[in-house]
């Protein structure tokens, strides 16, 4: 079994669990989240948002973090290796006129190791097909609505590619250090559902 089959397998039996204890009455997605959630705020500090801490205030940094993730990550001691095969690691900086989202069409694949465990909603076939259809009503029924002048790129993850969204930084935040910054960042912020 190819890895890319084996984790498309995984992710398909793991959703369907969900939904069966959604089903059940057991848990609701909500509280699905709010598990995650709980467990994602007990990591201190969230890998994801150490690399964007970093990236917001060291641009040398970010500029080879944006050109070559893999490369990047082991100078904040994380790398992309665990399975049979390094993943590929591809970080997207929004912009003023640019804003990234990130799905999975095929299954759920995303970057544990940096962003936690994925929500519930990001395994959901509604989101998976809707975001790449029409991300601007999407993201708008996260809360986040974008002007028409913002360009949207959504990223498809597959088994062997990964991506990180890397949020603008918030206006107000030059005084902060990067444990702090780390602390603002969210993990819908690094999906790109969420500006930070």
């Amino acid at each position: 079994m190819s890895g890319e089959h084996a984790s498309s397998t995984v992710a398909v039996r793991v959703r369907r669990l969900e939904e069966r204890l959604v089903e059940a009455g057991v848990v609701g997605d909500d509280q699905l989240d709010a598990i995650l959630t709980s467990v994602l705020n007990g990591a201190s500090p969230v890998n994801g948002a150490r690399i964007v801490a970093r990236a917001w205030t060291d641009p040398g940094f970010r500029e080879r973090l944006l050109d070559d993730a893999n490369a990047a990550l082991p100078e904040v001691g994380l790398s992309m290796a665990g399975g049979i095969q390094e993943q590929r690691l591809k970080v997207v900086g929004n912009t003023a006129d640019r804003h990234n989202v990130l799905v999975c069409t095929l299954c759920s694949c995303y970057p544990i190791g940096l962003l936690g465990p994925s929500p519930s909603w990001y395994k959901s076939e509604a989101y998976r097909s809707r975001v790449v259809r029409d991300p601007r009503s999407v993201l708008g029924e996260f809360g986040l609505t974008l002007g028409d002048d913002v360009r949207i790129t959504v990223w498809d993850s597959s088994a062997e590619s990964r991506y990180m969204v890397l949020p603008r930084r918030p206006d107000g935040t030059d005084g902060l250090g990067e444990e702090a910054l780390a602390r603002l960042v969210t993990r819908e912020g690094l999906i790109g559902t969420a500006a930070v």
